[in-house]
């Protein structure tokens, strides 16, 4: 799960921002880290909490014990938690969430249902997190380009 997304590429070679990949890893493992926490890791931290898996239950106990342990190296404190939703949204294939298809029209793209269960649970999450109120949403569109939705 080492890929990234075209749409990150002005910053996934210094991995300077959190890339989706670790953003989903951590809305798995219930952690909230902060861009300042990031941005206080070493390289080869960063690039650890992108190889790591974190699909099984085992692999996400040890993706967040590893975690939290280089925010406390780092801070001198762990993490805050973040509530782990036993259904997310980007896990449903029946549905599109409300933000996804708002956001969808917003940009003058259509999105069916059919295309939103094409979709993996990655992309899926991807689209949910550029969707939101609040969230920087210019990759928005690129997202949808690049999963071959427009």
């Amino acid at each position: 799960m080492s890929d990234f997304f075209q749409f990150e590429a002005d910053f996934v070679e210094s991995l300077r921002c959190i890339p989706m990949q670790v953003r989903y890893k951590l809305d798995t493992c219930g952690v909230k880290l902060k861009l300042q926490h990031w941005h206080q890791f070493t390289q080869g931290e960063r690039q650890s909490l992108v190889d790591l898996p974190c699909l099984m239950e085992a692999d996400v106990v040890s993706y967040r014990e590893h975690l939290q342990r280089i925010v406390v190296e780092h801070t001198g404190h762990a993490a805050s938690d973040l509530p782990i939703e036993a259904c997310p949204a980007w896990m449903d294939e029946t549905a599109i969430p409300v933000s996804v298809q708002e956001k969808a029209t917003e940009t003058g793209v259509g999105l069916t249902l059919e295309q939103w269960r094409s979709l993996l649970p990655l992309q899926r999450f991807v689209l949910l997190k550029l969707s939101r109120s609040g969230h920087e949403n210019s990759n928005f569109l690129p997202a949808m380009q690049e999963f071959q939705l427009v």
